[in-house]
């Protein structure tokens, strides 16, 4: 069945974009589950408020939790936890509000650490992958970034969201950011809805489905791997959930598996994602599948925490930061 918006074939316009965004509903509220999380973390942290999105009047103000102490010292090591870059994905969220709340002040003796626990907001409310205007914020960091023809992530068009991370990160003056963990999901809707919505909005034959990975994995930077860290992380989530395994082809979401939990991508500067906004040596994206039999929501949170902390224990324990 074709996708309901648009005509087979014709790339939408603003009428299918429309059409699109006022067929969306709000399913839960940003306000609730998390705002009010981030208000007691405003005893020991420096929240403050970077942006807001111009959908919604008011509804959608962004928000970034900075650990105190140690950014008047501008060669401090700094680490960027992001979640929610694609809204629908909870425990992106929920997990960076699980970090903050539980697992940072450990950290905040080594480490400048920002977090941005909901980077897309209305992503959020709604359980959408894509912004209110239809555009994927994870691949709209970078719009000057490497387009290939039928690749099937290529940097889009520079969003609200993405564009509010990257100021506030140039008003933060040049700082040595030495990791960014960003904290995603993988879920049978990629496969259901979303392929088949980005098919209909670029105009083009809906492409062939890869298999829904069963368990959590990494994405690094095939460029500047890590091997050893990622490992780390890999191990220390291991004890939380179960590591997708490769497909009968020996590959994850269509990517090649560079060690066991890891697919390697080219840069992810080059494909305008959020994992590539800091020049850190260490970066990584997680992908945890809420939708297994085998996982609670209460398991993809952890796993995302305990991702998290592996990759800075790691850093510590080897002292590479």
């Amino acid at each position: 069945m074709p996708y309901p918006i648009g005509t087979p074939g014709v790339a939408w316009g603003e009428a299918e974009r429309e059409a699109w965004r006022s067929s969306r509903v709000v399913q839960r509220s940003y306000a609730e589950e998390v705002v009010a999380r981030l208000e007691p973390l405003g005893r020991s942290w420096d929240v403050e408020q970077y942006g807001e999105l111009s959908h919604g009047a008011g509804r959608y103000p962004l928000f970034a939790a900075r650990s105190r102490g140690g950014w008047e010292d501008a060669e401090r090591p700094c680490v960027l936890v992001t979640g929610g870059v694609h809204g629908y994905e909870t425990s992106g969220v929920q997990g960076a509000l699980d970090f903050a709340a539980t697992r940072a002040a450990a950290y905040a003796q080594s480490y400048n650490l920002l977090v941005l626990p909901c980077v897309s907001p209305w992503g959020y409310e709604t359980v959408q992958r894509w912004n209110a205007q239809a555009v994927d914020p994870n691949r709209s960091f970078n719009p000057q970034g490497e387009v290939v023809p039928g690749r099937s992530f290529n940097p889009e068009a520079a969003t609200e969201e993405s564009s509010a991370v990257i100021a506030l990160l140039k008003r933060l003056g040049e700082r040595r950011w030495v990791c960014h963990v960003d904290l995603h999901e993988t879920t049978d809707s990629d496969d259901f809805e979303f392929r088949p919505a980005k098919a209909a909005r670029e105009g083009e034959k809906e492409p062939p489905s890869d298999e829904i990975p069963d368990g959590f994995y990494l994405v690094a930077d095939g460029t500047n791997p890590q091997a050893a860290w990622q490992r780390a992380i890999i191990e220390a989530v291991r004890k939380v959930t179960h590591i997708a395994p490769p497909d009968a082809d020996g590959k994850i979401i269509g990517e090649d598996v560079i060690q066991e939990g890891v697919i390697g991508i080219p840069s992810p500067k080059s494909l305008g994602l959020c994992n590539g906004v800091t020049d850190a040596p260490y970066i990584t994206t997680t992908e945890v599948y809420p939708d297994s039999p085998s996982a609670t929501p209460e398991q993809c949170n952890a796993a995302q925490v305990a991702a998290v902390c592996a990759a800075l224990d790691h850093l510590l324990s080897t002292g590479d930061y």
